[in-house]
């Protein structure tokens, strides 16, 4: 079924169409930004209200909670993620090269304080493997291992000390800066990190991961390589020290990899049937805690086990707050990539499940965490990929879910804990490495990137490239930095297009693409689709200078002959004057109108509905451009031109040297009003007929 569209109205400029339908502004800026600040910095108690539900959304969501749909749904998840995260905690903390408790700490604080700030339904907060590395990393600069350190020792404990320091300095400094984001509003700066490199960064941090975890697999006691080609230097390390193996720890890291992968696997292919995933990992813990203190496998062959984890909380003290110079850089980047997994996995679920978050409060709300966990020797948390996939998938409905978590970290803090004395550090490694299935499987996505966008997958490959080559920190940066000059290139290589008509119809579009779609005769459409601005000017006159023809020799010719004519008119009035009659005046004006028939473009339409934005130099370049074509006799006319475009082109002096009324609404406005010229004088009441 086909149907038809028939317009008939008046021919609008952009003044009579703001005259005929716009709205009158009758504030000044100042006066908006008053009222602005007015009306924030109100005070009245319903407002404290809603500021209060606003920073701390329990206030908002605990009062609406359905206690009898919700409360078995959060439960259930809530304590399978409980359970999860003893022993991913402990494992984590490895990464972070500190002991294995704070990873329990880590896995309970930022859980509760993320409860009560968090917009996140879904997240799940605590260790994240991408985190702790990174964190590792600066730990190991400032606190390297000694080879040679007795376990019991009082310098050990002193170690460990200077170590959960650095870790919390940077915990606090991540909090403090995302608090610093949240207070200038600066939650779209996650949108840098774009899909490709979040992806590309992840799948390149789980093979630093898998590799800085092979010594504690293997039994070997090797210094951990921070710095670019960390990881080359860890495995040349490791291949080197390969006859030193513990074979006993190499035993217990094949029988766990070979109890945790297929399990997992079950976990992830039946995760819709499945109530609640098989608690796998606390199960292998405690199988081989059981086994290693029956076994006696530490003074038997010498294992490395998790040794003592106090029972209780830790008292509140402040992190080494002297490093904060040293260890600014990494923050930086450890706060970004935090922030910006918390707010993707946040986002994902959200769509899913059909409700919004606030990316300004997540700020908050992981800055909390940071900042208050720091004090009770926390590293750095954030959303996790694993827990939270499994949250979900569990069933969990709130943030009430987080309660149920940290009940269950809080048992085993308070009782459990010491129990996990003998616990073979190669356990921990092995549920580090598995833990990255996510991860690795990204693989899968790139035969689909490189169908959908090359570019995107070019970013993916050399973030993933940087962060493998490199090292974590500055494999981002340079990830960062490539994706933004991909697109200041795809900015700077717009391409301008000659647009023509679909016959009988308003639609215009390109003739390259078009090829039943006709130029108008006399009449040069142009559509250019980017901004106009500082970086892509030059390219923008090379395009606009090639369809229209503006040569410097054509516009020297055309000037020397506007010259001359004005010349011989000059001569021809005072000739008049004095009686005689100048015959070379119709000779030259013949040759003006040959020339003009010769390039039959007589008026250039500017279609500006794709240019997003015009700085400075883009509005001189584009009245230097307007200057060019009243040289050659062409007459300039603009379309379709956003207000911030138009005020700027307009403050810049454009209407100096072309007629305010040949800006017009649409592009067929435009050439309707230019054909009429042609055929007649314009009239007051100019119509469209389509």
């Amino acid at each position: 079924m086909s149907a038809s569209v028939a317009v008939y109205r008046n021919i609008y400029t952009e003044d009579r169409f703001r005259q005929t339908y716009g709205t009158e502004d009758k504030h000044s800026g100042r006066e908006k930004l008053r009222e602005k600040l007015l009306k924030r910095c109100r005070c009245s108690q319903d407002s404290c209200h809603n500021l209060l539900k606003e920073r701390v959304p329990i206030f908002n969501w605990l009062p609406k909670y359905r206690l009898k749909k919700w409360i078995l749904g959060d439960a259930v998840a809530g304590l399978t993620v409980g359970i999860l995260h003893i022993p991913q905690g402990m494992a984590f903390a490895l990464l972070t090269s500190v002991a294995p408790i704070y990873g329990l700490y880590t896995s309970f604080f930022p859980v509760v304080l993320y409860m009560l700030f968090g917009t996140g339904r879904h997240v799940s907060t605590g260790t994240f493997a991408v985190v702790s590395l990174m964190t590792g990393s600066v730990v190991e600069q400032l606190v390297p291992t000694p080879l040679a350190l007795n376990s019991s020792s009082p310098e050990a404990a002193e170690f460990e000390a200077q170590r959960i320091g650095v870790a919390s300095a940077v915990a606090f400094l991540s909090g403090i800066l995302m608090l610093g984001m949240f207070s200038l509003q600066l939650g779209f700066l996650s949108t840098y990190l774009s899909e490709p490199i979040v992806k590309a960064f992840t799948s390149a941090a789980a093979f630093h991961v898998t590799v800085s975890q092979l010594q504690s697999m293997l039994g070997l006691r090797l210094p951990r390589y921070t710095g670019p080609f960390s990881l080359f230097k860890t495995l040349a390390s490791v291949m080197e020290n390969l006859p030193h193996t513990n074979l006993a720890e190499l035993l217990i890291s094949l029988v766990c990899l070979a109890a945790l992968v297929p399990v997992k696997e079950v976990n992830m292919r039946f995760r819709q049937r499945l109530r609640t995933p098989i608690p796998v990992e606390i199960l292998t813990v405690i199988i081989a805690t059981g086994v290693a203190y029956g076994s006696s496998l530490d003074s038997r062959y010498g294992i490395q086990i998790v040794g003592h984890i106090p029972a209780g909380f830790p008292p509140p003290r402040m992190p080494a707050l002297q490093v904060l110079p040293e260890i600014a850089g990494d923050t930086i980047a450890i706060t970004f990539v935090g922030y910006a997994v918390s707010v993707s996995l946040a986002m994902i679920y959200a769509d899913k499940h059909g409700y919004s978050i606030q990316p300004n409060q997540e700020l908050l709300a992981h800055g909390v965490s940071n900042t208050i966990s720091s004090l009770f020797t926390c590293f750095p948390s954030s959303a996790t990929l694993a827990t939270t996939n499994i949250l979900e998938s569990a069933g969990g409905h709130t943030q009430l879910s987080g309660l149920f978590t940290s009940l269950v970290v809080l048992v085993v803090l308070l009782l459990i804990g010491p129990l996990f004395y003998f616990l073979p550090k190669a356990v921990l490694a092995c549920i580090n490495v598995t833990s990255l299935r996510q991860m690795f499987v990204q693989f899968q996505d790139l035969p689909e990137l490189w169908r959908v966008s090359r570019i995107d997958f070019v970013v993916w490959l050399v973030t993933w490239l940087s962060v493998v080559v490199l090292n974590v920190d500055v494999g981002l940066a340079i990830g960062v930095v490539f994706s933004m000059m991909t697109v200041i290139c795809r900015t700077q290589r717009a391409g301008c297009s000659v647009l023509g008509r679909a016959s009988n119809t308003e639609i215009y579009r390109p003739v390259d693409n078009h090829n039943k779609c006709y130029e108008i005769p006399g009449v040069k459409i142009l559509t250019y689709n980017g901004p106009i601005y500082y970086g892509n000017r030059s390219f923008f006159r090379a395009h606009m200078s090639r369809l229209l023809g503006l040569s410097p020799e054509r516009i020297r010719r055309r000037e020397k002959a506007r010259k001359a004519l004005e010349k011989r008119e000059r001569e021809s009035i005072n000739a008049v004057e004095r009686g005689v009659a100048n015959t070379s005046f119709s000779s030259e004006n013949e040759f003006f109108k040959s020339e003009a028939l010769e390039s039959e473009v007589q008026a250039v339409l500017m279609d500006c509905g794709s240019v997003i934005f015009v700085d400075v130099a883009g509005a001189r370049l584009f009245i230097q451009m307007c200057i060019e074509c009243q040289k050659v006799g062409m007459r300039i006319y603009l379309s379709n031109c956003n207000e911030s475009v138009l005020k700027i082109l307009t403050s810049s002096g454009l209407m100096n040297y072309m007629n305010p009324q040949h800006i017009f609404v649409t592009v067929h406005d435009a050439v309707v009003y230019i054909q009429q010229q042609k055929e007649k004088p314009p009239e007051n009441n100019t119509t469209i007929w389509v």
